[in-house]
């Protein structure tokens, strides 16, 4: 992800603008929490205006939805706060409506927002992976399975987890007088937005309720803790490691100097592979990218699918 760090932004201290992108239809609005400039990729809130419908539909980049407070109805269920979706690319959904309003967070995570009428999946579209469920009432709070472990006082409900790249959708809470003395980074990128409560972290303060940050890979972070308890929806684009120290002046070149000499260490063999010279083209043998020939689509193993392609003939010049 080129997504800048952005620590702390507060979604509070900003108005909705109406979404006018094509293909979605009116009665959205949002605020643009960050946004990757190479592909389109962001995080939003989203207002979703009473009476808003939107039809039957697929989107080309997998997204997800969190539902914070209201309602919205997709088919004949209706889905309150704390409401999850998960939607592989090119996953048709029904109709979505919400009679009296809701807001949500919506996550769109390898390209730019778009929308399609459709009743059907796209012919590439991972229909397996699609899932839904109210985490508030559905899920049971587990202890962190981050390793290393963080303090007692955090605990995790898993939302969504991705087994090819191992990023995954979180809620976190941090109970009252929660208290974690050290500094650590992560070779993931990873964000959250305060659904409700206050933390504190040392290098940027205190994120209040509708707090968000979007954190690049080896960045700093830490003491933290959090006085009256929180709740919070997390995220990572790849496996969090908690790279626990002491010192907060070190740099990111530094950050992964020390991240790179522990995969020396736990995985010699495979860290000499990737450091050869020559030009290894791993073969993905459990997660195929699906690129198809002809007159048909191509999913590209990276959460989008395209539009169906008709293959032209070149002229030659």
């Amino acid at each position: 992800m080129a997504r800048p760090h952005i620590e702390p932004f507060v979604d509070r201290d900003v108005p909705f603008k109406k979404l006018t992108l094509p293909g979605f239809p009116k009665g959205m609005q949002y605020k643009m929490l960050s946004l990757d400039p190479d592909n389109g990729a962001c995080t939003m809130t989203v207002l979703f205006e009473p009476g808003y419908k939107q039809p039957p539909g697929m989107s080309y980049s997998e997204y997800e939805l969190f539902i914070q407070s209201g309602s919205i109805q997709i088919g004949d269920k209706v889905w309150g706060p704390g409401s999850y979706f998960f939607v592989p690319a090119g996953v048709a959904i029904e109709q979505l409506t919400s009679s009296r309003g809701a807001t949500a967070l919506l996550f769109f995570n390898y390209g730019e927002p778009s929308w399609v009428e459709s009743e059907t999946d796209h012919p590439l579209a991972e229909r397996q992976r699609f899932r839904a469920v109210n985490s508030y009432n559905d899920l049971q709070w587990s202890s962190t399975n981050f390793y290393p472990a963080t303090a007692p006082g955090c605990m995790v409900k898993v939302l969504a987890f991705d087994e090819r790249t191992q990023a995954f959708t979180f809620l976190y809470c941090m109970t009252p007088n929660f208290w974690q003395d050290n500094i650590s980074y992560h070779d993931c990128a990873e964000e959250a937005y305060h659904i409700w409560g206050t933390s504190w972290m040392m290098q940027f303060g205190d994120l209040p309720t509708g707090g968000y940050f979007y954190r690049p890979p080896y960045i700093n972070h830490g003491a933290f803790g959090c006085k009256l308890g929180t709740l919070a929806l997390g995220r990572t684009d790849s496996r969090l490691y908690n790279h626990f120290h002491f010192n907060p002046w070190t740099s990111l070149e530094e950050n992964k100097e020390r991240a790179a000499s522990r995969v020396q260490h736990w995985m010699p063999d495979l860290y000499k592979w990737i450091n050869t010279h020559g030009h290894n083209h791993p073969v993905d043998f459990e997660f195929a990218h699906g690129h198809a020939h002809g007159d048909t689509a191509h999913h590209h193993g990276d959460g989008q699918v395209d539009h169906v392609h008709k293959r032209k003939k070149r002229r030659r010049r």
